[in-house]
């Protein structure tokens, strides 16, 4: 008789909210829009916008897993490499802050 093993994820179920800033080739190249049809796939709410001295900001929220998955994505997805440099912080709730939209 074999011995059978068994993995349970761990889930985190609280909310949590992050602000990244992304570095490289980032502006004029689609890159929020690619961002923003990644966020469709998943249960996040926040916005995404470009800052003048050549990064993108974004600000996510959701279930914290759902918002680490997300970053993954957006990291490895069409556009990921474009990016050089990317700084997260967590903030505060979103607060009436619905959908993901391109600011």
């Amino acid at each position: 008789m074999g011995l059978s093993l068994r993995v349970s994820k761990q889930t985190h179920n609280h909310m949590a909210a992050k602000q990244v800033f992304y570095e490289g080739r980032v502006q004029g190249v689609g890159f929020r829009y690619a961002t923003k049809r990644e966020a469709m796939g998943f249960d996040v709410c926040g916005w995404i916008t470009n800052l003048p001295d050549g990064r993108v900001e974004m600000q996510v929220m959701g279930n914290d897993d759902e918002v680490e998955d997300f970053l993954v994505a957006v990291r490895e997805g069409q556009m990921g490499g474009n990016i050089r440099g990317e700084e997260e912080h967590y903030i505060a709730d979103l607060g009436g802050v619905s959908g993901f939209s391109i600011r």
